[in-house]
């Protein structure tokens, strides 16, 4: 289960923030998901190493009984350091005309900051590292198709629009794109389920369900 960090307060004073805690809204939001998950037989838990995931699944962890593990590899895609002293109308206007950017251009990711190339490598690479340390073993390059020795065991990973959307693309055997969040649009501390499917003698994953945000209340539910 790929649970979306909370919302952040993106800005300060009107400057950006690079690596933000959660708003209020979104404090309230990583509660109400950890209720629900309370609810769910649930045996690990993975992070991103990042305060708004961390925020987020600090009341999940307490409501569980399941202590995380951070993974570097599960990080959003590194936005310019420089941002922690730019003011938040400059990024806006950085983000705006970067949509119009040639296709090719899109892989560099933004200047200053971690090229999608590199982001997409990490977070693949790092992923199917903890795959095999789980206990998996790759059965068929594409589609992809895996050996999962425990296919009732059920993890939720805490991470980011990027990052979940790269894991999205990776276990459906998807072609990448420079845009994965644009993709697959995931609210605020919503849930994407993937299952392990048996077939060919091995196990391909199914898309259950995409950003769940059945245990919110209309006034909780932000992008």
């Amino acid at each position: 289960m790929l649970v979306r960090h909370g919302q952040p307060a993106w800005t300060r004073d009107g400057m950006g923030v690079t690596n933000p805690p959660l708003t209020d809204i979104g404090l309230a939001q990583a509660e109400r998901t950890a209720e629900r998950l309370s609810t769910m037989e649930i045996d690990d838990i993975v992070v991103s190493p990042l305060l708004r995931a961390q925020q987020t699944v600090a009341p999940i962890a307490a409501a569980t009984g399941i202590e995380p593990t951070t993974h570097e590899w599960l990080a959003e895609i590194g936005n310019p350091d420089a941002w922690d002293t730019t003011p938040a109308k400059d990024i806006e206007r950085v983000f705006a005309e970067a949509r119009d950017r040639h296709v090719d251009e899109h892989w560099e990711g933004l200047p200053g900051g971690e090229s999608f190339r590199a982001f997409h490598d990490r977070v693949t690479s790092g992923f199917r590292r903890w795959l095999v340390a789980e206990g998996a073993t790759p059965a068929h390059p594409f589609p992809p198709l895996w050996n999962i020795p425990a296919p009732d065991r059920r993890v939720v990973v805490v991470a980011h629009a990027g990052t979940n959307a790269v894991l999205l693309t990776e276990l459906l055997g998807m072609t990448p794109v420079p845009w994965e969040w644009e993709r697959f649009v995931t609210f605020h501390a919503s849930i994407t389920e993937l299952r392990p499917m048996p077939i060919s003698g091995a196990h391909s994953f199914s898309l259950f369900r995409l950003s769940d945000i059945a245990h919110f209340d209309p006034d909780l539910q932000t992008y």
